[in-house]
C-alpha cells in the first residue's frame, strides 16, 4: 500500500492487467510521495542516455573507435567521476528533498485524505502528460487512475440516468479545464437545455497510449451502463487527445461488441489532431536531420525523453497496431497507422480553432491552425481516402480567432455545440461549414490576438 493507492489489479475496472491502480485519484499527499520518488529515482533511464553522450563525444568529436572510447571510459578515475557527477543530483533529491517531502506528510496525516486544490490538478495533469508511461510503470502515486467526476468536481457515484454527456479533456490537462471565470463551458450551456442531462469530466493519464486509455475507457463505459440501466443515450466530447481518446474507445467498443456503443448519440472533437500535430511532427523532424552531424546527434537521445502518449500525437494514432509492432519507440517519420472508421450510427462533430482570422489571410497561420493542431487535422482531411473522416459540412466549424486552448471553454463553441445537439431549435445548424470570427474580451488573453492581429 502506496499512501492510499494499491497495486491489487481486481479493483481496477474489467480487471484491466495492465492497470496496476485502483479508481481512487490522489490525494495531497500521495503528491508529495509522488515527488519525493520522482527527485530520488532516475527518469528514463538518464543514466544509460549519460553513457551515450560520453560515447558519442569520444567517437564522433575525438575520433576513437568503439574499442578505445569503452577501453577510455572504464579508468577508474573518469568512472569515478562519472558517478559523481551523475549521482549529484540523485544524492541530494534523496538526502534533502524526499526526507523532508515525507516529514510534510507524518506531520500532517489528514493530508491523506484531502483531495487535490485546482494547482495540484494542474501538476499532476502536466507530469502524467510528459511523464504518465514512466509514472505508472514504476508504481508512483501520482500515476492518474481513469475516473469520472460530476459537474460539481466531486467524484460519480451516485445513480445516473436519461442522457449522459462525458467530457474527455486533452494532453497535460485535466477535467477542471472545461470551464474559466468569464465562460461557464460547454457543460453548463448544455445542462440550460433541461434536457435530463448529467455532465461527467473524464481524469486519466494521458501520458499512456491513446489505444491504451480508448481501451481503458471503452471498458469503463461498459461498467457504467451495466451499473446504470436507466442511461437512455451518451455523448462524447473530446477536447484535443480527448477526441482521439474517444475515437480510440468507439473503435474497441466496436470490435468488443459491447452494448454502450449502441448508445451513443453524438461524437464532438475539438481541435483533435486527427492526422497528427504539426508541432510533434516538426520537433521529431527536426531531431532526425539533426541526427546527421556528429555531435548534434546526441540531441536524439534527450529529445526522446517525452511519454507515449505524446509520439501517438505525431499522426494521431488511436490503435494498439499503430505502435506495438516497431522496432524502437521512437516510432517513424512515415505514417504507418491503421484506419480507425467512425461507427456510422454516431453523429460525428469537428470543430478547428484558428489563430489566423478571416480579414487577414497568413500562410504560416493557417498552417499552424490553433497554435498546436491545424485545420485540416482537426476536420478530419487527409489526401488519403482511408484516412479521411467523412462528414458532412454542416458538421463542421471553423473557429477564427481562437487558440487550442480557448476553444475547448468558449461561448462560442457552446453555442455551435447546443445548435448541433437540438438542430430541432436552430435551422442554422445545418446550413454547412461553420466559420466564426470571434471578438474576445480584454480580460480572456488579448495578447494572443493581438498578435494576429498586427
Amino acid at each position: 500500500m502506496l499512501h492510499g493507492k494499491t497495486t491489487m489489479t481486481s479493483l481496477t475496472p474489467l480487471h484491466e492487467t495492465y492497470c496496476k491502480w485502483d479508481r481512487t485519484p490522489p490525494s495531497q499527499a500521495d503528491v508529495l510521495e509522488g515527488l519525493a520518488q520522482l527527485v530520488s529515482t532516475s527518469l528514463w533511464g538518464v543514466h544509460d542516455i549519460v553513457q551515450i553522450i560520453q560515447h558519442e563525444i569520444l567517437k564522433n568529436t575525438l575520433g576513437m573507435s568503439e574499442q578505445q572510447s569503452n577501453r577510455l571510459l572504464r579508468i577508474p578515475q573518469i568512472q569515478s567521476f562519472y558517478n559523481f557527477s551523475y549521482g549529484m543530483l540523485q544524492r541530494y533529491g534523496r538526502m534533502f528533498i524526499a526526507p523532508s517531502l515525507r516529514r510534510i506528510i507524518e506531520k500532517f496525516p489528514n493530508l491523506h485524505d484531502k483531495p487535490l486544490t485546482p494547482t495540484l490538478h494542474f501538476l499532476v495533469g502536466a507530469l502524467n502528460g510528459v511523464l504518465g508511461d514512466y509514472l505508472l510503470k514504476y508504481q508512483n502515486p501520482l500515476a492518474l487512475p481513469m475516473v469520472l467526476y460530476d459537474h460539481y468536481g466531486a467524484l460519480q457515484q451516485g445513480d445516473l440516468a436519461g442522457r449522459v454527456v462525458i467530457f474527455v479533456h486533452g494532453l497535460c490537462m485535466n477535467h477542471t479545464d472545461w470551464s474559466r471565470q468569464n465562460f461557464g463551458g460547454i457543460g453548463e450551456r448544455l445542462l440550460a437545455q433541461r434536457d435530463n442531462n448529467f455532465m461527467l469530466y473524464l481524469s486519466y493519464n494521458t501520458g499512456r497510449r491513446i489505444s491504451a486509455n480508448g481501451r481503458s475507457l471503452s471498458n469503463m463505459l461498459e461498467d457504467l451502463i451495466n451499473r446504470n440501466p436507466g442511461i437512455t443515450s451518451i455523448d462524447l466530447i473530446g477536447h484535443s487527445m480527448g477526441g482521439l481518446v474517444s475515437r480510440s474507445a468507439l473503435f474497441y467498443g466496436k470490435q468488443n461488441m459491447y452494448h454502450w456503443i449502441q448508445m451513443v448519440d453524438n461524437l464532438v472533437c475539438i481541435g483533435s489532431p486527427h492526422h497528427g500535430a504539426v508541432l510533434e511532427r516538426f520537433g521529431f523532424s527536426l531531431q532526425e536531420r539533426l541526427g546527421r552531424f556528429p555531435f548534434v546527434k546526441l540531441i536524439g537521445h534527450l529529445v526522446n525523453i517525452r511519454s507515449n502518449g505524446i509520439l501517438d500525437l505525431r499522426h494521431g494514432s488511436v490503435r494498439d497496431d499503430d505502435w506495438e509492432h516497431l522496432e524502437a519507440r521512437i516510432g517513424l517519420m512515415d505514417d504507418n497507422r491503421k484506419p480507425a472508421p467512425l461507427p456510422t450510427h454516431i453523429n460525428t462533430f469537428l470543430i478547428a480553432g484558428t489563430v489566423e482570422f478571416k480579414n487577414v489571410k497568413n500562410k504560416a497561420l493557417s498552417i499552424i491552425g490553433d497554435y498546436l493542431v491545424s485545420v485540416k487535422s482537426a476536420l478530419g482531411e487527409h489526401p488519403n481516402p482511408r484516412f479521411q473522416l467523412k462528414l458532412p459540412d454542416s458538421h463542421k466549424a471553423v473557429f477564427h480567432g481562437l487558440n487550442h486552448f480557448e476553444i475547448q471553454y468558449h461561448s462560442s463553441v457552446s453555442e455551435q455545440i447546443t445548435r448541433w445537439f437540438y438542430p430541432e431549435h436552430d435551422d442554422y445548424a445545418n446550413s454547412g461549414v461553420q466559420t466564426h470570427m470571434i471578438n474576445m474580451p480584454d480580460q480572456a488573453e488579448p495578447q494572443l490576438h493581438g498578435i494576429v492581429e498586427t
